[in-house]
């Protein structure tokens, strides 16, 4: 995540105020999870991992989710 915020930093150039640069920072997170779902994306991209680990280890990670 860090090495996307520097990038899109270094290739706006001059920042000229605080509030630009925080407006460049908050936009290359968004670009990051561009549908905004955070957690809920991140497990719908894993369900089938995650489901596959909850097999293989009898239970023990959704154990930990509850």
């Amino acid at each position: 995540m860090s090495a996307r915020i520097r990038k899109a930093v270094r290739t706006r150039g001059h920042i000229p105020n605080e509030q630009a640069a925080i407006k460049c920072v908050s936009m290359a997170i968004v670009s990051l999870d561009p549908a905004s779902q955070g957690r809920q994306g991140w497990t719908q991209r894993w369900k089938a991992a995650l489901d596959a680990f909850d097999f293989t280890f009898d239970g023990r990670l959704s154990a930990t989710r509850r």
